[in-house]
C-alpha cells in the first residue's frame, strides 16, 4: 500500500509464483529437468548428471533434496516436486 492506503496494481510479472520462479538458478532448473525425464537402462541418469550438469551424482541428489523443500521449485515445477516429495516421504516412513 502507498501512503494513500491504496494498493498499487500488481502486474502478472509481479505475482509471487512468477517472481519466485525467476530466482531459481539455471542449475536448479536443470536439476528439475533431469528429474522430469524417464531414464532407460542402468547408469543413464548418472551419466547424464555428470555430462550435462558437471556434477557428481551425490552432489546432484543433495541439490535435488534441497530443491524439494524450496517453494520456488514448487512454483516452477509442481508436478515433479510433489511427485518427488511423495517418494521421499514413502522412503522415510519405511525406515
Amino acid at each position: 500500500m502507498d501512503r494513500s492506503g491504496v494498493s498499487p496494481a500488481v502486474s502478472p510479472a509481479d505475482s509471487p509464483a512468477e517472481s519466485s520462479d525467476r530466482r531459481l538458478t539455471d542449475r536448479d532448473r536443470a536439476v528439475l529437468a533431469v528429474e522430469r525425464r524417464s531414464w532407460s537402462g542402468p547408469g543413464a541418469k548418472e551419466r547424464a548428471i555428470r555430462e550435462r550438469l558437471g556434477l557428481s551424482p551425490t552432489r546432484y541428489y543433495q541439490l535435488l533434496n534441497a530443491l524439494l523443500d524450496d517453494p520456488r521449485a514448487l512454483a516452477h515445477d509442481p508436478v515433479t516436486v510433489n511427485r518427488l516429495r511423495r517418494v521421499r516421504e514413502a522412503r522415510r516412513s519405511r525406515r
